[in-house]
């Protein structure tokens, strides 16, 4: 019996060596060639978020912000004129700051510096130059940020990743061909590395974006396209794709 076990396990084991290549010319992986694509598009911008501060002090915290909320008043007044929804008008930042000055031994109360961020969405660009204008002179003295950006920004994203799906193909195609190679059917798909900057670029505090799930970059490039005395330019959305594709 026990010379019959001996026999059995020297089978199983045989047949297990026997196997060993089987399994490992299996689990390996195919020749492969991977490669990466890249894509943009560019965008005419067609809505903008204009970001200004407004900054007021006085000795009496209650004149302060008194002040502070009479330009913001005004500020918002004229901004509705411009037929802008009170949606798109947003306060952004708040601060009160009690400042001195910087002797030491015998500091100075300055007064109360009140602080406010306000970002305003126009969707007509064409009034860019009005508002901006208007804004300042209603008591705006800051501002801190103009973001020129698209609201179809998911459409334009897809095409751009379309785009780069496509480079991707053709860059395997062309490479293996330069070895003798026929590309064959993908075997693994990844989206490459991407951001966008949403922020609206407060140094007071406003919010600033990190949008990973929008995969593209935008920003404002100065171009020929003009509007007045702004130059628009055109907003960059890229995408990026790492293909893997069977060697045939």
């Amino acid at each position: 019996m026990c010379r019959f076990f001996r026999s059995l396990s020297v089978s199983v084991i045989f047949l297990l060596f026997c196997l060993i290549p089987v399994f490992a010319e299996n689990a390996s992986d195919k020749s492969l060639i991977t490669v990466t694509g890249d894509a943009e598009v560019r965008v005419i911008p067609d809505e903008v978020i204009l970001t200004l501060g407004i900054e007021t002090w006085n000795k009496d915290l209650s004149e302060a912000k008194k002040e502070n909320d009479k330009i913001v008043e005004n500020l918002t007044d004229f901004a509705k004129k411009q037929k802008i929804e009170e949606k798109h008008i947003q306060t952004d930042h708040i601060s009160i700051e009690p400042r001195y000055d910087q002797q030491w031994e015998h500091k100075r109360f300055i007064g109360y510096f009140v602080r406010k961020t306000i970002a305003i969405t126009l969707r007509d660009i064409s009034k860019f130059e009005e508002l901006l204008s208007g804004v300042l002179e209603s008591g705006a003295n800051y501002v801190h940020g103009i973001q020129f950006q698209t609201t179809e920004l998911r459409k334009y994203r897809d095409e751009a990743r379309s785009l780069a799906i496509k480079a991707a193909s053709e860059k395997a195609v062309a490479l293996a061909a330069e070895l003798g190679q026929k590309v064959g059917r993908p075997h693994t798909i990844q989206e490459g590395y991407a951001n966008w900057g949403s922020g609206y670029g407060s140094w007071w505090g406003g919010r600033m974006g990190g949008g990973m799930a929008q995969n593209v970059i935008q920003n404002y490039q100065p171009s020929a396209e003009t509007e007045g005395s702004i130059a628009l330019g055109q907003i960059k959305i890229n995408a990026k794709v790492i293909v893997s594709f069977e060697l045939e």
